[in-house]
């Protein structure tokens, strides 16, 4: 029983929502009426993003809605950020659409949920802040990657080009549209240049309107009264009512309901399942380290993880998408004097009413529109300025990145996250490994460094001594083997100075004991010296220092040198 105490002791340290700083700070009226028109705000901009992203991940933009609704209320509600807005984003479109594709809509839905599971059980074991440091060359790789995917999966509409349905592997895009290309639509390209003109310079009018909310009523009223007056045809433009009739009725979000999954669908959106946790992770991690920028708070990062997981968990429930952290809409929430998590939960509930009562105007929106409000959006989020930049950092760190980016855009962005995660650790080990030095001293060593230097001109002819420089693990066996296999002739000591040697693994706790059994055969005393904390308790734990022996461990060569 003391043991659950303790874990849930844990946990709740881990899961502090910041919205109980509404009820235990003083929150006044002044700081309702700011959030609440930052609310408004955010979900201005939130609606034509949530249709968009919707349809572009190959799913309805009700679907869209509902992930905006539904999971933007519960990160608000749950979120370790206060001024966090969560809903669907465009680094999701890519690994959606290959999904639904794939597997169907309950497919995604399995994935979506398993995902919430680990991003709540990331968070509850305090996995917060090491997911923070997923390499930077690979968040570079795989954002650049997705950005031109999205551009690319957009053009059928910027283009307006007669495909029934566009693949979703990247040559055969580009294949299906070279042989559709003769279908195109000067007209669809007008709009989504209009649309992309007006995003791009619609802030040197005003900033307190979204240029995306503008842009696509004024691409909607153009292309509505054209066709009243026959000006175009339906066949000419396609609008979101031409491709998905039911949006027309109106739109409601359905009742909860669990996706049918078999044990095959299962296994196989596991993959894709970790690639959205830590998507969503690092997504929402960054959203939450830019507002702290902007606000001077500080957010619970571990805390973030569980009310994303929670929001991805319940959002398929109610035929919802993926979800996370918003980085333009949380700033467009800061901007607009946002104060606390209320802000996100109204503009989830002012969304809740658009739905239900303006819906149906949804389907006037032209395709071409949404395609080009999209592709702004790939544009902004395509880190060309840090792309570029990389290609002046190291090689390694070069490779790592253009690996990731060509792994996401041919391959998949699973296998991208996955193996540029791994690249990038296997060169870290290296790095790490060149750090770790075993040096022979000598009296042609320069030891001005040395502790004990004084004491090797007297060093006996039979007694040999080693420095450990650096943390003794796996990566750095391999050198330190090879550096004591060079000795030649056996001498009677073999002293091993680990004075710098800060931690100790069991690999190198195995190297350690090959090297112990060696020198045994030859009849060679092994001594250590200086050994901390750390390494002791692993050589304790494992019985070494009991088969060294209690004599032949020393704080110091000078105790050691006076034993022999």
């Amino acid at each position: 029983m003391k043991t659950f105490h303790q874990i849930f002791d844990a946990i709740s340290l881990r899961f502090q929502p910041a919205l109980l700083s509404v009820f235990k700070e003083k929150y006044t009226f002044h700081k309702f009426t700011q959030d609440l028109l930052a609310g408004l705000i955010v979900a201005v901009v939130a609606l034509p993003l949530a249709i968009a992203f919707g349809i572009a991940s190959g799913v309805s933009p009700q679907q869209g809605l509902i992930t905006a609704v539904v999971a933007g209320f519960l990160i608000s509600f749950f979120s370790g950020s206060h001024v966090q807005i969560g809903g669907p984003t465009g680094a999701f479109i890519v690994i959606i659409y290959g999904i639904v594709q794939q597997y169907g809509y309950d497919g995604l839905a399995v994935a979506t949920i398993l995902a919430g599971i680990m991003l709540i059980l990331m968070g509850a074991f305090g996995f917060g802040t090491i997911i923070k440091y997923i390499p930077y060359p690979v968040t570079v790789g795989f954002t650049s990657g997705i950005a031109l995917i999205i551009f690319t999966s957009q053009l059928k509409d910027i283009l307006g080009l007669d495909i029934d349905k566009v693949p979703a592997d990247f040559v055969a895009k580009l294949e299906s549209y070279y042989h559709h290309f003769h279908t195109i639509s000067l007209t669809d390209i007008a709009i989504s240049v209009g649309t992309i003109l007006i995003c791009v310079y619609w802030k040197r009018v005003t900033a307190k309107i979204p240029g995306s909310l503008v842009a696509v009523i004024v691409m909607t009223v153009i292309v509505s009264v054209s066709r009243h007056y026959g000006f175009l045809t339906t066949e000419i433009i396609q609008t979101i009512g031409d491709r998905f009739p039911d949006v027309s009725k109106g739109m409601s979000i359905p009742m909860p309901h669990w996706p049918s999954c078999s044990y095959e669908t299962f296994r196989a959106m596991m993959s894709p399942a970790i690639s959205i946790a830590l998507l969503a992770g690092i997504e929402s991690l960054l959203s939450a380290v830019v507002a702290d920028g902007m606000t001077g708070k500080r957010h619970h990062s571990n805390t973030e993880l569980i009310g994303q997981g929670i929001a991805n968990l319940c959002s398929p429930l109610f035929g919802g998408i993926p979800a996370t952290g918003a980085i333009a809409r949380t700033a467009t929430n800061i901007k607009n004097g946002a104060v606390s998590p209320i802000s996100g939960i109204v503009h989830a509930a002012i969304l809740v009413l658009v739905m239900l009562f303006l819906g149906r105007f949804a389907s006037l929106i032209p395709m071409s529109a949404l395609g080009g409000l999209v592709a702004v959006v790939a544009y902004n989020m395509s880190e060309r300025h840090s792309f570029v930049a990389m290609f002046r950092s190291t090689r390694s760190d070069t490779a790592v990145m253009v690996i990731t980016f060509l792994l996401t855009v041919f391959i998949d962005l699973v296998v991208a996250i996955q193996a540029g995660i791994l690249l990038a650790v296997f060169l870290f080990i290296r790095r790490a490994s060149e750090t770790m030095v075993t040096k022979r001293v000598t009296l042609r060593t320069d030891e001005k460094d040395f502790a004990d230097a004084e004491y090797i001109p007297n060093l006996p002819k039979d007694v040999e001594i080693f420095r450990l420089e650096g943390d003794l693990f796996f990566g750095a066996t391999e050198q330190f083997r090879s550096t004591i296999s060079q000795i030649g002739r056996y001498p009677k000591v073999l002293i091993l100075e680990m004075t710098h040697v800060l931690n100790l693994d069991a690999t190198a706790l195995h190297a350690l004991e090959d090297v112990h059994n060696l020198l045994k055969k030859h009849g060679t005393r092994l001594i250590l010296c200086g050994v901390h904390s750390q390494p002791i308790l692993v050589m304790q734990r494992a019985g070494f220092l009991e088969r060294v022996g209690d004599t032949n461990t020393f704080g110091s060569i000078k105790e050691a040198l006076e034993a022999l």
